[in-house]
């Protein structure tokens, strides 16, 4: 708090010094105030109000926090006196924090909501280039008005967001494994699917509907198939929906995964009579690969044959290979379940998902440290082991499932009353959903401490020693291949199968 109220006092004398308001200050004439602008709003828990809340102003232009507030009993706050000078407005964010809380905002009017990169505003030590990202109201101050509803909602793990789907494998093949847990919203693949009757198929599961005929755009470059899938319209593909080009996008990399069924291979694709043409090979999805390799290079595939996440020079590289495009509309958040955004926010062509960002929205600050060894995801609500490289879980497949399945407290960090049985190993669609695709490095961002300037820390590692370049095991077998297992390498947070006599970490999770 002592940083920002020094921060706050250098906005001050910054703005007063600024000048360049275009009048002259000569003879009779004296500088008219500068225009001013008022914004405020409520931060809420479950519909009601919550006080204390931590209410951050910060000015763009001069990147400064301009003020610091909290709620009062009612959950409300405000700020006043924002200065315009001369031709430019100031651009202020607003963010909020509370221990044990994450928060996502919403504006009627006079602004908007965006995903900023706060790096910059934190030191220390090999810092990553993009990390620490906040969900924040952004808005212009225009001279002589207001901003108001500006509402905060606040999340704790017990009402989250997003609901997650099972994975959809049956069989078992290890006590404690997908197959024998089946974690998630349950669904039938005979009814999940409903044909239109006019070239598309909507998902009840997710609420999305796609494209009938997965082969008939063919193959073709990344930017190229954005373009082809953006213009598709009624007429064409057999679509006779009414549909305008535009209404359709090509599918993100969340979307995509949805349509996996871990129990399918060739293709492992859920209730893949209910579409036509769908290949085996590699389909494009919206969504830039941001891991090693800019966004601006490579962006995320899938291959249809297993459900592998591709990543090579020959299977992901936007201006050389070319894969099969599939096309979807809708939001993701009208089904059973509903798909969180991918949290890609960089828009590097018309279309992609960096454009659209459809899905629920990613909460910040989205972890929440339980203090006795454990995490919560406020997103999904899962809560996780903190220490993401103990020893004892750490092995091949079975004998880390064995291990996560006798976790407890006193072992592993934990001191928070578990015993053994209450602990599982992550699914496929569990362990990725950790992810934050505006990322640069996943495990760099979870295990990162981020200082504020007088070197008090502002954000503490997410997990404990998430290792780097690390497969991590999923309780989810391969269909394709029954002696692999499905892992989340923790650089790129890509889903890869790997043999399950290999050696490997794991997070455990309830």
């Amino acid at each position: 708090m002592r940083s920002r109220l020094v921060l706050a006092g250098i906005c001050l004398s910054v703005l007063a010094g600024c000048g360049g308001n275009g009048y002259s200050s000569g003879g009779n004439h004296h500088d008219p105030p500068p225009d001013t602008e008022s914004v405020s709003g409520t931060v809420t828990f479950k519909g009601a109000p919550l006080a204390d809340a931590t209410v951050t102003n910060f000015l763009t232009n001069s990147n400064i926090v301009y003020g610091v507030t909290t709620t009062d009993a009612n959950g409300r706050w405000s700020f006043s006196g924002m200065k315009t000078t001369g031709n430019v407005p100031g651009e202020y964010q607003i963010y909020v924090n509370k221990a044990g809380y994450g928060f996502y905002p919403s504006v009627a009017s006079g602004g908007k909501v965006i995903r900023a990169d706060y790096t910059g505003q934190y030191k220390g030590a090999g810092i990553a280039p993009s990390g620490l990202l906040f969900t924040v109201i952004d808005f212009d101050a225009i001279p002589d008005s207001a901003v108001s509803g500006a509402t905060f909602a606040a999340f704790d793990g017990t009402n989250p967001p997003v609901r997650l789907a099972a994975t959809g494998q049956q069989n078992i093949s290890a006590p404690g494994d997908d197959g024998s847990v089946k974690a998630g919203v349950a669904w039938d693949a005979s009814t999940r699917f409903t044909d239109n009757q006019d070239g598309t198929v909507t998902d009840l599961l997710t609420g999305l509907t796609w494209l009938q005929d997965a082969g008939c755009l063919g193959q073709a470059f990344w930017s190229d198939g954005l373009t082809a899938v953006n213009t598709l319209a009624s007429g064409n593909c057999g679509l006779r929906d009414s549909s305008t080009a535009g209404q359709w996008r090509m599918p993100n990399l969340i979307e995509l995964e949805s349509l996996i069924d871990a129990s399918q291979a060739n293709p492992a694709v859920s209730a893949a009579s209910h579409f036509a043409n769908v290949q085996a090979g590699i389909y494009w999805t919206s969504t830039s690969y941001y891991g090693g390799v800019g966004g601006s290079d490579k962006a995320w595939t899938i291959r249809l044959s297993d459900g592998r996440y591709m990543n090579d020079t020959t299977a992901n590289v936007k201006a050389s290979s070319s894969n099969y495009l599939w096309a979807v509309k809708g939001a993701g958040t009208g089904g059973l379940v509903q798909l969180q955004s991918t949290g890609f926010s960089i828009p590097y062509a018309a279309g992609d998902d960096g454009t659209f960002q459809t899905g629920v929205p990613l909460i910040s600050s989205r972890f929440i440290d339980n203090n006795n060894g454990t995490l919560t995801d406020t997103m999904t609500g899962l809560v996780w082991l903190k220490l993401a490289n103990c020893a004892q879980l750490q092995g091949q497949w079975s004998d880390s499932l064995a291990a996560v399945n006798a976790l407890g407290t006193g072992v592993c960090g934990l001191n928070d009353g578990s015993q053994p049985g209450t602990w599982r190993m992550p699914n496929r669609n569990e362990l990725q959903s950790l992810a934050d695709r505006r990322q640069t490095n996943q495990a760099q961002y979870f295990d990162y401490t981020y200082l504020n300037q007088d070197n008090s820390v502002f954000q503490a590692p997410i997990f404990t020693n998430y290792e780097e370049t690390q497969f991590y095991w999923t309780s989810t077998t391969d269909a394709a291949d029954p002696t692999e297992a499905w892992t989340v390498y923790s650089c790129d947070f890509g889903v890869y199968d790997i043999p399950k006599t290999s050696v490997g970490y794991t997070l455990a999770v309830r």
